[in-house]
């Protein structure tokens, strides 16, 4: 083999050596523009996610607060008929405004918890417990409602919990 033929394989070798090198580049070059595509396409989506939870979460709350609306405009006639010391109208004022406002809570989901039998810390807290012939761990009374919307508590009643009574020996 002559040095001419020699240099020449070199030189074809190189040649590929630089083509495939060349390849590998530009294969490198696009990954690298497709994740930075893909990562910024991310954080757009990401971004648009959490824009469009908070129109949502704004929306609901608009909703709600129509809502609450005409009942704020009963309190208002309530408050009206107790400075003009209108007893019965402000006392059928205020029941209009419980029902109103119980039932677009009921609408919208709430659910008082049931406080009877056997107290539940899941959906209960008792304050204190109280010496009582009922069945110990029973509930003997509720000092403020619990709430539910839809499973989750959104407040736990508030109860006296029935304790064992401590009867003396003489």
């Amino acid at each position: 083999m002559t040095d001419e033929t020699h240099v020449h394989q070199e030189t074809v070798q190189g040649d590929q050596s630089e083509d495939v090198l060349g390849a590998l580049v530009s294969e490198r070059d696009e990954a690298i523009d497709r994740w930075k595509r893909t990562a910024a396409d991310f954080d757009n989506f990401r971004k648009r996610a959490t824009r469009e939870r908070e129109e949502y979460v704004t929306l609901a709350n608009e909703r709600l607060v129509k809502e609450l609306l005409p009942i704020l405009d009963d309190l208002e006639r309530a408050l009206v008929a107790a400075t003009e010391h209108q007893e019965a109208a402000l006392e059928d004022g205020v029941r209009l405004v419980h029902q109103s406002l119980e039932g677009l809570l009921a609408r919208q989901g709430l659910k008082e918890i049931d406080a009877a039998g056997k107290f539940d810390p899941h959906v209960h807290e008792a304050l204190l417990s109280q010496p009582s012939e009922a069945e110990e761990g029973s509930v003997i009374d509720v000092v403020q409602k619990g709430y539910k919307l839809g499973d989750r508590v959104v407040r736990p009643a508030r109860v006296v919990v029935a304790a064992p009574l401590g009867g003396s020996d003489g």
